[in-house]
């Protein structure tokens, strides 16, 4: 069994729900007047803007300044896709050149999914896609690789497999150069907002809840797919921060925010816009 692994999983572990319990709707209307409403709590607001704080001093401010905002398409990937291990080899390849992680540091691994056998024999299948989605293991010695691995069922989407491999490269960056604990409690949902600080918000975002439905001559179903640690609206409101913090009002790479997401989105820069322009005005 390897030893010091971490997971992001398709769905909410023991750690992302007790992490997430605080990212819960409120109003929090302004005293006078009527304000935009947030998607997320005070506290999640408050986490969210302690986490881009957080990054910014490990990182440093300029990596969200300078962050190239990866969108899903020819530009970004321009190499042919076609499902295979030779073509994930590429895809992760460009990821890590885009969120700067040294490639010759790792080793990159397919493991089996069973679920994905399961349903292929199942003339019908509904529910979610638990499991672990993504692997990052660390050496126990200096001389060896870090290990990133993902689930060989999504090779087959590669919107999914963009989001797991840029949450396990963070992973790398976070755990492998040592500047977040393992142990620390919101590690996992860090690594999920170091994507967006990044520039991989569309991606990982928009996987965070995907309802699908597929078909063929024989069979059917659906499947609700909750990838990661952070729900949607945590997202919504960290994409709005980071595009505040870059200084862009309206940027065009929203078009590519699920609807969900896009709403979180368009609310929390409304709440942003706002809040500045309160903090701004002269006191009567």
């Amino acid at each position: 069994m390897l030893s010091g692994n971490t997971c992001v999983a398709d769905g909410y572990s023991d750690v992302a729900q007790s992490s997430a319990l605080f990212f819960i709707y409120t109003e929090n209307p302004f005293m006078f007047g009527i304000r935009p409403k947030l998607p997320v709590s005070e506290e999640g607001r408050a986490w969210v803007e302690n986490g881009f704080d957080r990054l910014s001093r490990m990182l440093g401010r300029r990596r969200v300044l300078d962050a190239r905002v990866i969108l899903p398409d020819a530009e970004n990937f321009p190499d042919p896709f076609d499902k295979t291990s030779g073509a994930a080899e590429k895809m992760f390849g460009r990821i890590c050149d885009y969120m700067k992680v040294d490639r010759s540091r790792l080793d990159f691994e397919i493991f089996a999914d069973e679920t994905h056998e399961l349903r292929n024999l199942l003339p019908y299948w509904s529910g979610g896609r638990g499991g672990c989605a993504g692997l990052y293991q660390h050496p126990e010695d200096g001389n060896s690789k870090m290990v990133v691995a993902v689930r060989q069922s999504h090779l087959e989407d590669p919107l999914t497999l963009v989001a797991v491999l840029a949450h396990e490269l963070g992973h790398v960056i976070l755990l492998g150069d040592g500047l977040i604990n393992q142990s620390a409690k919101d590690m996992e949902p860090m690594t999920d907002l170091l994507t967006v600080f990044l520039g991989f918000g569309i991606f990982n975002g928009n996987c965070s809840g995907r309802f699908q439905q597929w078909q063929s001559d024989t069979k059917q179903g659906w499947s609700m797919q909750r990838l990661g640690y952070l729900p949607e609206e945590v997202y919504g409101y960290a994409l709005a921060r980071f595009a505040q913090e870059r200084g862009e009002h309206r940027p065009d790479w929203i078009r590519h925010l699920s609807t969900n997401l896009r709403s979180y989105f368009k609310r929390s820069a409304d709440w942003l816009r706002a809040e500045h322009d309160r903090l701004r005005a002269p006191v009567k």
